[in-house]
């Protein structure tokens, strides 16, 4: 049986992805990159969420943010949209602004936009920093969480939640690990 191995290739992850006769611990693997054979973590960065979100379920981003930053973007999809946009329904789309030190959050359903939310008791992103995010499903929200400090929590506008199933990342980040 050909198993998940994970490697690195200059410095970034590479992934590559089972072959047919995987094990039932590969298939519970949480996100699975977008091409075939391997996918580098590069920005911008488009990747399948295995079963979609359901509660208990956890996502795991840790990057650098770049020298320079004006910002970036994690979104949670339904569908994978095209190559430049989203499809009608996204379920959370965080940016990070560096030029205001803003996080702002909202939805998308059926196309249109739902108010920002920008509440946010601090702003953790240091240009050529790390980071560590964490976006952890519950019942009625997502919760998130930055180098171990929760930031926000958004309550779920878009159900199920295992329609759910896409993970957009682009801006000033770079990313090294994906969980």
């Amino acid at each position: 049986m050909a198993e998940s191995q994970r490697g690195t290739v200059q410095g970034r992850k590479r992934w590559s992805l089972p072959q047919r006769g995987e094990t039932e611990q590969n298939k519970d693997r949480t996100l699975i990159p977008d091409e075939e054979m391997e996918r580098k973590l590069v920005v911008p960065f488009r990747g399948h969420i295995s079963g979609g979100l359901r509660p208990g379920k956890k996502l795991v981003i840790v990057g650098v943010v770049d020298p320079h930053p004006d910002r970036f973007y994690i979104a949670l999809t339904c569908g994978r949209g095209t190559s430049r946009e989203p499809p009608p329904n996204v379920a959370l789309e965080l940016c990070v602004r560096f030029r205001d030190r803003q996080i702002l959050r909202r939805a998308c359903v059926s196309g249109a936009w739902g108010d920002l939310d920008r509440a946010a008791p601090f702003f953790p992103f240091i240009r050529d920093q790390p980071f560590k995010i964490e976006l952890h499903c519950e019942q009625s929200r997502l919760r998130g969480f930055v180098d171990g400090q929760k930031l926000f929590d958004f309550l779920h506008r878009v159900m199920p939640l295992s329609n759910i199933d896409t993970l957009w990342i682009k801006g000033s980040v770079a990313i090294t690990k994906l969980a």
